[in-house]
């Protein structure tokens, strides 16, 4: 039911998930449908299956039918897990998996305007409710536009482009994305790597759009809060910014978030804490070199995994 779009690091996030027999697992992040359907034929289990696009839902609707009773669509936020599960009865998990960041379906699509490669509307929410990307570069002065670019696209000549944005504007809303991605490119030098010099603002206000990170962050606590013991939590991300909020949270969970300062009593006079989780994977898991040549969009993949430990005695 792909369609042709490959779930990066599919055999990874398998084993590091583990499904078993019986168990109930949760894809936060549904997209096409790949880790979903890998999980139902590893072993007889129950899925519950996530996803903000009410598109991405009905594409699964042929999958859910191949697993009657096994796979449960729930359109909405994985921020919201805890009250979308509950209202389906679930109030434990043995495993989350997380495909972050966008999916290759909303990318090809060029009405959904993610991407710079086709005309489209300026849209880029996974949604259908909303600012649009088009409300943002037509709306937000200079510096807070600046300022998202740099945050969120890590784009170095983030102030530059938002000059350019401002000005072009002035003559007429910019409302496709062929047209910001001219004014982008009018504004940034050409990278030496080959990347479209678009490629960092269209990040910085899809994430923006989205509020990516902030979602990121209330989703990791929400699946944090539901796994039983022994259940496992894998997130395989796609930058550095989606990548350094798992890597520290997972830390944290772990006990791996370092020792306190030795000039912060307070810190060292505090009882130490048993850590509620084991970190699976002391560093990121990348895709392997046979991946990344047969599914390019694999290559920045980094696969991070966390099981919870029994309650203590």
């Amino acid at each position: 039911m792909s369609g042709g779009h490959l779930p990066a690091m599919l055999a990874e996030v398998l084993a590091y998930l583990a499904p078993r027999e019986g168990r109930t697992y949760l894809d936060a992040t549904f997209g096409g449908g790949g880790y979903t359907r890998a999980i139902l034929e590893a072993a007889p289990c129950t899925v519950f299956a996530l996803d903000r696009d009410p598109d991405a839902i009905a594409r699964g609707a042929s999958l859910a039918a191949r697993h009657p009773g096994r796979l449960h669509l729930i359109e909405g936020r994985f921020g919201d897990m805890v009250s979308l599960l509950e209202a389906e009865g679930v109030t434990a998990l043995d495993g989350v998996v997380f495909d972050l960041g966008v999916s290759s379906f909303q990318l090809d699509e060029a009405g959904r305007g993610f991407s710079f490669r086709a005309e489209g509307p300026l849209d880029m929410r996974m949604g259908r409710a909303g600012p649009t990307a088009a409300d943002l570069v037509n709306t937000l002065e200079e510096r807070p536009l600046a300022e998202l670019l740099l945050e969120f696209g890590e784009e170095r000549h983030a102030r530059r482009v938002a000059r350019a944005i401002l000005r072009a504007r002035a003559e007429a809303p910019i409302e496709t994305t062929a047209r910001l991605a001219a004014i982008v490119r009018s504004a940034v030098p050409p990278a030496r790597d080959g990347i479209d010099p678009a490629t960092r603002s269209f990040q910085g206000l899809r994430i923006a759009v989205n509020d990516e990170l902030g979602e990121l962050t209330r989703g990791l606590e929400a699946a944090l809060s539901l796994l039983s013991p022994a259940g496992r939590l894998v997130a395989v991300s796609f930058h550095s910014l989606e990548d350094r909020i798992v890597k520290r949270r997972l830390a944290e969970v772990s006990g791996r978030a370092g020792n306190p300062s030795r000039h912060d009593p307070a810190a060292l006079a505090a009882a130490p804490s048993r850590p509620g989780f084991r970190l699976l994977t002391p560093r990121a898991v990348m895709p392997s070199e046979a991946e990344i040549g047969a599914n390019p969009r694999a290559r920045s993949a980094r696969l991070r995994a966390a099981e919870r430990l029994a309650e203590a005695a």
